[in-house]
């Protein structure tokens, strides 16, 4: 997956730009973004503060390292009871 060239502090400052009265074509224009990616920070980001970003990060670095642990385990247990199962 592409990272983002900007932070979430970064992210939520142009939220709170355009919360506070600026247009929106104007700030995606200044900052280089589209339209479809301002919205979608907003749908993601919108209403939190740089904290609540920071946590969120977090939980999702650590989400994801559960998921392999979980699939890694999973495919260990698959592969015991494969081995377990054929006949000698």
């Amino acid at each position: 997956m592409k990272r983002s060239k900007f932070t979430e502090e970064q992210i939520i400052g142009i939220l709170r730009e355009q919360e506070a009265g600026a247009k929106t074509a104007e700030l995606c224009r200044r900052h280089g973004i589209s339209s479809a990616t301002f919205y979608a920070w907003k749908a993601k980001f919108g209403g939190m503060d740089v904290s609540d970003a920071k946590r969120l990060k977090a939980l999702e670095e650590e989400n994801g390292r559960l998921k392999r642990l979980l699939a890694e385990s999973l495919l260990d247990q698959a592969a015991l009871k494969d081995l377990l199962s054929r006949k000698w």
